[in-house]
Parts: structure tokens; C-alpha cells; sequence
């Protein structure tokens, strides 16, 4: 039986997947629909299913006290003002990426989260898709031994020829290539690499295609990561390649290294000229539709039933990989090392 009513606040390209996503979670559903462009109840509740309630007005929705949870897949500028008011109205709260678009908003949601004491669920979904949790699975078995270099990059081209491109090219909505979607590599390079980044080193360049002409930000970037037990790591988020999409991952550790859904270790005494081949399924689209939100919304809500936190992506984990995008970016800006301590002390 359902038994969270859940809240949308922004109704467009990501929003659909997450209605999808939470409706087909054991314990949710999408019951209320807040946009800024009026939308048909009973249209929305024929697409979706069940009861839609619609509204233009958020306050009046988050006064309902039966809706117990809000997703919000408004713009990435607009989070700010939606997170901290869904808390303030003790709401739970499902938060697309990027968390904001600069550290004062970023800390006023952490902040707004504490004084409100409710759940949260940062969509770094990554971490729950087939690709992750096999890689985190063999790190953890220890057939690498000790990670001492990782990287892990995000190539997706996002032109005009993609739904995000409509908004994402703004440095009001998009921000930087990391913050529009480049996140989800750093965010697992801390996952996998098992500890806190220290400080970072980036730069960013642009593509000479007039397709990407648009973007009113550097559409590629390389970051180095120093983590706090003395590895390394680097990020390159290329949101301006012609490629397939590709999701790069190469740990190398004390024991063994592992290259996308290949591995080789020595703990296994297999012959070192050869990989040996995972079963996974691969990251390979950067459309909504094709993310892993049910299994991480199931959890989501079931860390709420518990009174817990949600694994893997509550906003004080996300806020460690958010506050190294946002440390990155600024590396980059004012061409310097920029450590973590500058962000989060």
C-alpha cells in the first residue's frame, strides 16, 4: 500500500521520469503538481495515474498537510527558493541535481534541512545505476587493494539537438559544464575513491563548433582531485563532444585496476595480459528515462518509513561532491588551486 503523497515542484523533462520513477516505488505517489505554467488535472492524472492535484501557487501547496514529500525539477536557480521553503513546511525532499548553483544557496538548504529535520534524496543516481554498484562491489571485496589513482569522466554532448540544451547553455541555469552535468563523474569519483576530497586544480576550455556557440560558459573541463589519504583522481566533463555518450571509469589500486566493466587483479592469480569481463550494464544515455530514480527513490522512501538517512545520496553526502564542483569551477575561474577547506570552513 502507497503511503506517501509526494509533491512535484516543476513539471517538465526530468519531472516526468521522476513521477514515473517514485509511482512505481512501493510507498509513493505523485499526488500534487506545482508549475508556474498552469497545468490539467485531469489530464496530468490520465497521463500519470491516479489523483493529480495541479497548483500555481507553492505556498498553497506546501500547506496541504497530507502531501509528506516533494521532488523538485524546477530550474537549477530556483532550487534555492524551493528547497528551503519544502523544509521550512517540513516536507521530505527528492532534489534534482545540482544541488544550487553557488555555496550561500547550497548552504541555506543544508541549513534549512537541519532546522527542519527532514529526509533528503540528491539525484546522484549514478550510484544506484548497475555500472556503480558492480564497481563499488568489486572495490569493496578488495580485489584492487588500495585506490591510489581514479578517474572517471562524463562525455555527453549536449547540443541543440537535446532537450536540456533549451536552458542549459545560460550561466544562470547551467552554470558550468560540472554543475549542468559533469557532477555525476565527481560524485562517483568520491564514491569510489572512498574518501574526501582535499583540494582540486582545474581548467576549462570551449569547442570552436558553432553548435555549442550558445553556451555562455566553458562546455569542457579537467579536474584534479586530491583526496585526503594522499590518492589522486581526474574529472573531465565534456558536455560539448560529437561521440555517444560514455561514462569513463579507470581505478587503479595496490591490488589491481579496474577499466569501465573490465578488471584485472592479482589477488586472483589470473594472467595480467588479459581483462576480466563484469556483468553490468553501462551508463550510456543521459536522458531522464534511462536513470536508475526507482531504485533510488524505493530506498529513499524506505529510509523515511525507517527514520534514517537515505543511503548513498542524502544531501550531507552530496554535499562533499557538490562542494568540490563548486571548488572545481572556481579553480578554474581564478586559474589556482582551490582546497575544500575554502568552501565548507
Amino acid at each position: 500500500m502507497k503511503k506517501y503523497n509526494v509533491a512535484m515542484i516543476g513539471y517538465g523533462w526530468a519531472s516526468t521520469a521522476h513521477i514515473q520513477a517514485i509511482n512505481a516505488t512501493t510507498l509513493a505517489q505523485v499526488t500534487a503538481v506545482y508549475s508556474s505554467r498552469p497545468q490539467d488535472s485531469a489530464v496530468l492524472s490520465a497521463r500519470h495515474g491516479g489523483v493529480i492535484a495541479t497548483y500555481t501557487d507553492l505556498d498553497a501547496l506546501l500547506k496541504r498537510s497530507d502531501i509528506h514529500a516533494v521532488s523538485i525539477c524546477s530550474y537549477p536557480h530556483q532550487h534555492v527558493a524551493h528547497a528551503v521553503a519544502a523544509a521550512r513546511a517540513g516536507k521530505h525532499i527528492i532534489l534534482e541535481k545540482p544541488i544550487s548553483l553557488s555555496l550561500a544557496d547550497a548552504n541555506a538548504i543544508a541549513a534549512a534541512v537541519k532546522a527542519a529535520g527532514v529526509k533528503t534524496c540528491v539525484c546522484f543516481e549514478c550510484r544506484f545505476s548497475s555500472q556503480f554498484l558492480a564497481t563499488k562491489a568489486v572495490i569493496d571485496s578488495g580485489l584492487l587493494g588500495q585506490l591510489h589513482y581514479g578517474e572517471v569522466d562524463y562525455y555527453h554532448g549536449i547540443g541543440p539537438w537535446y532537450g536540456q540544451f533549451r536552458w542549459n547553455t545560460s550561466k544562470e541555469s547551467g552554470g558550468s559544464s560540472l554543475l549542468s552535468a559533469g557532477c555525476h563523474a565527481l560524485d562517483a569519483l568520491l564514491l569510489c575513491m572512498g574518501s574526501d576530497a582535499e583540494s582540486v586544480t582545474s581548467q576549462a576550455t570551449t569547442s570552436a563548433n558553432s553548435d555549442f556557440a550558445q553556451y555562455q560558459y566553458p562546455t569542457t573541463s579537467v579536474t584534479i582531485v586530491r583526496f585526503q589519504n594522499g590518492a589522486l583522481g581526474k574529472v573531465a566533463s565534456v558536455i560539448d563532444c560529437l561521440q555517444p555518450y560514455y561514462f569513463h571509469t579507470h581505478l587503479v589500486g595496490s591490488e589491481g585496476t579496474l577499466l569501465d566493466n573490465k578488471f584485472h587483479s592479482n589477488k586472483l592469480g589470473i594472467d595480467k595480459h588479459k581483462w576480466s569481463e563484469l556483468s553490468m550494464k553501462m551508463l550510456d544515455s543521459g536522458d531522464v528515462s534511462d536513470h536508475p530514480y526507482q531504485v533510488q527513490f524505493q530506498a529513499f522512501f524506505e529510509a523515511v518509513a525507517a527514520g534514517t538517512e537515505m543511503p548513498l545520496t542524502s544531501l550531507a553526502t552530496a554535499m562533499k561532491s557538490h562542494l568540490a564542483v563548486l571548488a572545481a569551477d572556481l579553480s578554474a575561474r581564478e586559474k589556482r588551486t582551490v582546497a575544500l577547506a575554502e568552501l565548507s570552513g
